[in-house]
């Protein structure tokens, strides 16, 4: 069903929902759940919206009952941290392919469904600055990928200091790629980590953004996609440097003083389901950082 012009903003989370229904029913889930709140706060009142607003909530209900016996939906943490590990991994596969120069449909497509899980991480509470981070890179790499490839030139990888860009309306088929223009002058590239928040780029101009349905989303999972050359694509996440293991937290024992409220007990479970789901996308680092933070709180009581 497509929502009504008032409700547009959420088209793109809706058709994000649809594409994922088998795929990955959870990032289907919470699409909705997202599009149903932005939808009640944009328009609840005229007659369609409040129709198509019923219909949704009729949709989210149903799949509630099927999905009663997943953990990601019947533990709102284990939930967040599904659709965290899930943006975050498309992000990278993303970002693998613009920093290898290899620009096609699926990075730009994976590029944008990052941002609007970030936009549905918001269900769960405010967005951390990582991830706000993410989602502003992510939409503006989307929007400057596709302006290049549709304009014939060639897009510089990586973070660059770019004006922000205009979308059409149209997302059509002409996106392929073609030979640099010889009047424009490529930007620095400055050296910086896979996303560095001083690098983000400006977030004007992203509204319009539009993206086709089914031909062009990603595989069950981002790493799947081939890149256009037949190059094998590298593992997803990128390498990075594991953290050193806070030499304070090998003594496991609680101060005496500590005393744990039912919050630290609710974060520290949170941080502990942050870990195993980034182990199992062998993400290390998150890992390591959350089960620090995991002791530190249970063992002074502090964060």
């Amino acid at each position: 069903m497509a929502a009504p012009p008032q409700l547009k903003a959420i088209q793109h989370h809706l058709r994000t929902a649809q594409e994922h229904d088998k795929r990955d029913p959870v990032v289907a889930y919470y699409c909705r759940l997202y599009a149903m709140q932005t939808g009640m706060k944009l328009d609840s009142k005229t007659p369609e919206c409040r129709k198509f607003l019923v219909k949704l909530m009729d949709q989210l209900e149903m799949m509630k009952k099927e999905l009663s016996d997943n953990e990601s939906i019947s533990h709102e943490v284990v939930g967040n941290a599904h659709i965290e590990n899930y943006a975050l991994k498309m992000f990278l596969y993303a970002d693998n392919e613009d920093r290898s120069g290899r620009f096609h449909k699926n990075m730009i497509k994976s590029f944008y469904t990052a941002s609007l899980l970030y936009d549905v991480l918001s269900v769960f509470g405010e967005l951390s600055e990582e991830n706000v981070q993410h989602r502003k890179y992510a939409r503006w790499k989307a929007t400057y990928i596709h302006n290049c490839l549709k304009n014939g030139e060639t897009p510089q990888p990586g973070p660059i200091g770019m004006e922000g860009e205009t979308y059409d309306d149209e997302f059509g088929s002409e996106c392929g790629a073609s030979s640099l223009d010889p009047h424009s002058q490529p930007p620095s590239q400055p050296s910086v980590p896979p996303v560095d928040p001083g690098a983000m780029p400006p977030t004007s101009g992203f509204n319009n953004i539009q993206i086709p349905p089914g031909a062009h989303a990603p595989a069950n999972t981002p790493a799947e996609i081939p890149p256009p050359t037949g190059e094998p694509v590298k593992p997803v996440p990128v390498p990075r440097t594991i953290p050193t293991v806070d030499p304070s937290l090998l003594n496991t024992s609680q101060q005496s003083d500590v005393r744990l409220t039912p919050e630290d007990f609710t974060r520290a479970q949170k941080y502990c389901k942050y870990a195993g789901s980034a182990l199992q996308y062998e993400d290390v680092t998150t890992a390591v950082q959350n089960l620090q933070k995991a002791l530190k709180l249970l063992t002074t009581g502090k964060e």
